[in-house]
């Protein structure tokens, strides 16, 4: 029989009755064999009365809170706020509605309160999702929703405007003063003009001798003057630390976590050399995005240092609760999520983790999506990728060959044990086995890995479980049953150990590999913690590698246990029976550090784990998966990589390198030339650098920012490559809008007070990295070394101690801030008072402040102290102890001009009793030191 709909009476006594209503249909079912809960359900009839009287009034046409609108189907099936769909036809238990009505989740209950529905309405519900839900006159309307975001338009170059300028630059920005009345400023003087272009392209001002050459030649060919300086400042090896610095900014780049125990990342600086580099080569700026992102897939792993760059909590403190290990592991990928989405796309992407984007078009689903991307990114050390051109890969061959050479005379001895720091590597004559077993010696043993390693010299590992070998041994289940044997062969380093700890009437641990053939193996390596000591350094206590004692026997293919080799007879019996092993092996252990100097070493750029199926996370919430979403860029940037949650990690990363590096990407290209904008003119064409969303600033100047951005790719006036940064700032420092006087005029003023237009070169305090390498360049003692390990100015500390500034001052410390130890939260003592960044946030664009500490720390501190005691040492060395002429050379040194006759007589008063260096601590606490003329 076919049971038909209930008329509308009869739904009003069912309604009250509720608990009646539901017992008779599930009754109905068992009585007539058919269930009532599969009737056909009338929209008008049974389930539009219920949104009627409990969903419309503040889910309708005329409110929508939370953003979620229930009197149109096409709004149900996208939902609300939430970023959930509402309905989900035919499912309704991924339906967000049936959850919030049954009152499942306490935060989102609806109707709101204990005022929860009847269960015959839920039930209701339920069967009308499951049927479909069929809304007669809805069933083909789909929401047309345009994307209005100005940022999210293709970039289509406008026309130049007309004017008898020959840089594109000066006819945007002279036609829009046209339409305010006003005008460029007068020309900066050749000396000012010289200091400003040398610290914004090289973050250094020029040397004296450099001063008067190019005053000299800019007097008779001024143009030609200009562009020479121009072109060598760009190529100059203190361009890439200069620029380098701006986008490690913008990244929160630092070498320590900034957690509780904020401990060190251990070689994390080879990502910054990495940046260094690239724009010391003018990488181009779509290649270096594909690089950070997927530069393990094109021999430059090194530059997946960018995805690790931003703070996180490690293992060690999130401790083993489940829950607590996933919400760390969502926050690391939020911190991942935070990096791409300020640095590269200019969209605040984090704001979306827990909710659809209050302001732009960004989805929790567009969110989720794009974590999928990296899911194979874990924060942690590896060995970076690298070319066979690289320097660190060539000289690394170079030492392992000496290391094999080495290694040929020691196979005549039978065995020998190498210390690799991470973990101890045993080699020993080769043998072929089924099974092998290591019988300790110990009766405590902690191993986070024991691996087996083949003949051939590679580094596979044959008892890695996901090659089919079965480990057994004793005991199994570790240490009071937590921790499991099965971890010595899981692929994982780090604190998830296996830890064995017998009593006396007990057996000695134990391990045994059987493999799913018979291998063949001469080396093994254990390790108790190499995610430790991979990851982190400067430490009082070092991590912990004892030298295990144990035996190791091989099944041979008669079912027989075998005695092979023990470390006993390698670090006991050997060296007596051998004495000459010692002096090869001293040499052996002398390359392996060399080489963890020298050549390719596990460095902080983020470890490779196996992606997993993303879910969208209610909430943000780990504890409430959702959907599945595959890795995707933002929908509504045509986000959709084609891909499913079965791509793997470099897969995923590359596709989205290429989607994000597209020359037609609407970003891009912008966010990249306004933020090449703000560190030439001091604020970008969209002040709000890294946030180009609705609740960002507006452009001031919309056509020449696309004008830019175009140009950026496809060069048409410029003669450089595309997506070339030298190119650009070459166009913009080449302009009259850079060249003009910084003073201040009244009519400017009125109309434009923040210089937004660009009436005079708007004047900025230089940054924190300039004062300082300011001063060491005028005392001649800067090192302009490029590149290499960051200098220590901070002491070794217990794990949860805070890191202390022992000393800033000292030669060593010598050489560009870009290489001083960045740790979060730690106050230099001296420079942090100039707004340089903790690295804990997004800092795209410098706070610049004011404090009386400032000038305290520039006249008080020891290192100004004792430079200014170098650079009155200099000036009167070079000055032959002539005063006056100290003076002005002193002059020269920090602010590259001679001083007028009053400061130099006032100078003169000063030094009567023999202090040069009150002049020079004066001087660099003045204004024209710490500002750009």
């Amino acid at each position: 029989m076919r049971t038909t709909a209930l008329d509308g009476r009869k739904r009003t006594w069912l309604q009250s009755c509720g608990a009646l209503y539901v017992f008779i249909v599930l009754s109905c079912s068992v009585m007539i064999g058919t269930s009532c809960l599969a009737a056909e359900i009338d929209f008008e009839s049974q389930i539009a009365p219920i949104f009627e009287e409990r969903c419309w009034f503040c889910h309708g046409e005329d409110e929508q809170e939370s953003g979620l609108r229930l009197d149109l189907r096409a709004h149900m099936l996208k939902g609300g706020d939430s970023g959930l769909a509402a309905i989900v036809p035919g499912k309704p238990e991924k339906s967000y509605l049936i959850d919030v009505v049954k009152h499942l989740d306490p935060d989102a209950k609806m109707p709101p309160d204990e005022d929860q529905i009847p269960e015959a309405e839920i039930q209701l519900l339920e069967n009308w999702i499951q049927q479909g839900a069929v809304w007669p006159g809805q069933m083909d309307t789909k929401l047309e929703e345009s994307i209005d975001l100005w940022s999210f338009q293709p970039v289509v170059r406008p026309q130049i405007p007309e004017w008898p300028s020959t840089n594109p630059v000066d006819s945007f920005l002279l036609h829009e003063l046209k339409a305010q009345e006003l005008t460029y400023s007068d020309a900066a003087d050749a000396r000012s003009l010289l200091r400003r272009a040398a610290i914004v392209l090289t973050g250094l001002p020029p040397t004296p001798d450099v001063t008067e050459s190019f005053v000299a030649a800019y007097e008779t060919e001024p143009e030609q003057a200009y562009a020479d300086v121009v072109d060598r400042l760009l190529n100059s090896p203190q361009f890439g630390e200069r620029w380098a610095q701006h986008w490690l900014d913008v990244i929160r780049w630092a070498e320590t976590n900034g957690s509780e125990a904020n401990l060190y990342r251990k070689n994390a600086w080879v990502y910054r050399d990495y940046v260094v580099r690239a724009f010391n080569e003018d990488k181009p700026y779509d290649q270096f995005l594909r690089e950070q992102i997927a530069g393990d897939t094109l021999g430059v792993g090194e530059a997946t240092g960018f995805l690790v760059a931003g703070p996180h909590v490690p293992a060690a403190t999130v401790g083993r609760e489940p829950s607590a290990i996933r919400q760390a592991r969502a926050d690391r990928m939020d911190e991942i999520m935070q990096t791409v989405g300020a640095s590269v796309m200019g969209v605040t992407v984090g704001c979306a983790r827990c909710h659809n984007h209050k302001f732009d078009p960004i989805s929790i689903r567009d969110y989720y999506a794009l974590t999928a991307v990296f899911q194979d990114i874990e924060f942690g050390s590896r060995q970076p990728e690298y070319n066979t051109e690289h320097p660190l890969r060539k000289r690394g061959t170079e030492l392992r060959k000496q290391i094999d050479e080495q290694r040929k005379s020691l196979r005549q001895f039978g065995g020998w044990e190498e210390n690799w720091g991470a973990y101890r590597e045993l080699h020993f004559n080769p043998v072929t086995a089924k099974a092998i077993r290591i019988q300790f010696k110990l009766r405590n043993v902690f191993l986070d890995e024991l691996q087996v390693l083949g003949n051939d010299g590679s580094d596979r590992n044959l008892a890695l479980a996901r090659r089919g070998t079965k480990v057994s041994g004793f005991p199994e289940k570790g240490f009071q049953n937590r921790n499991p044997i099965n971890r010595v062969n899981d692929g994982e380093f780090g604190t998830m150990t296996w830890r064995a700890n017998t009593e006396k009437d007990q057996d000695k641990p134990w391990v045994q590999f059987d493999f799913k053939k018979p291998e063949t193996i001469s080396r093994l390596r254990l390790s108790n913690n190499r995610e430790y000591f991979y990851d982190t350094d400067y430490l009082n206590r070092k991590p912990n590698l004892p030298r295990y004692e144990f035996d190791v026997q091989f099944l041979n293919d008669d079912g027989e246990w075998k005695p092979w080799v023990g470390t006993w007879w390698v670090n006991k019996k050997l060296p007596d029976e051998h004495p000459e092993r010692k002096a090869i092996l001293d040499e052996v252990q002398r390359l392996i550090t060399i080489l963890s100097e020298e050549g390719p070493r596990p460095s902080f750029v983020g470890r490779k784990i196996d992606p997993v199926v993303t879910r969208v996370l209610l909430r943000g919430s780990p504890e409430t998966p959702r959907d599945e979403v595959f890795p995707a860029g933002p929908s509504a940037l045509g986000g959709d990589l084609r891909l499913n949650s079965d791509a793997t990690g470099p897969v995923r990363r590359r596709a989205f390198a290429d989607w994000i590096a597209d020359k037609n990407h609407p970003l891009t290209a912008r966010v990249m030339v306004n933020r090449i904008w703000h560190h030439v003119f001091g604020m970008g064409l969209v002040p709000t650098t890294s946030d180009f969303g609705n609740a960002g600033a507006k452009p001031t100047h919309p056509e020449l920012l696309d004008w830019l951005a175009a140009e950026f790719v496809e060069p048409t006036v410029t003669d450089g490559q595309p997506w070339s940064t030298k190119t650009l700032l070459r166009l913009l420092v080449m302009s009259d809008a850079f060249r003009q006087s910084s003073q201040p005029r009244d009519d400017g003023l009125v109309v434009d007070a923040g210089t937004q237009l660009l009436w005079r070169f708007p004047p900025k305090r230089v940054e924190a990295e300039v004062i300082r390498d300011a001063i060491l360049q005028a005392s001649g003692n800067l090192d302009l070394t490029v590149g290499g390990r960051s200098y220590r100015i901070h002491n070794e500390k217990a794990t949860y101690a805070q890191w202390e500034v022992v000393d800033n001052h000292r030669p060593e410390t010598w050489r560009r801030m870009i290489y001083q130890e960045r740790m979060r939260r730690v106050d230099d003592q001296l420079f942090t008072a100039f707004d340089f960044p903790d690295c804990g946030q997004v800092r795209a664009k410098r706070p610049v402040s004011t404090t009386p500490l400032q000038a305290l720390n520039l006249m008080n501190s020891q290192f100004v102290i004792d430079q200014s005691q170098r650079i009155a040492k200099r000036a009167n060395g070079e000055a032959k102890d002539d005063a006056s002429r100290a003076v002005d050379r002193c002059f020269e040194l920090l602010l590259g001009r001679s001083p007028t006759g009053d400061e130099r007589n006032a100078c003169l008063d000063i030094i009567k009793n023999g202090e040069l260096t009150l002049v020079c601590r004066a001087i660099i606490n003045s204004n024209e030191f710490a500002f750009l003329p």
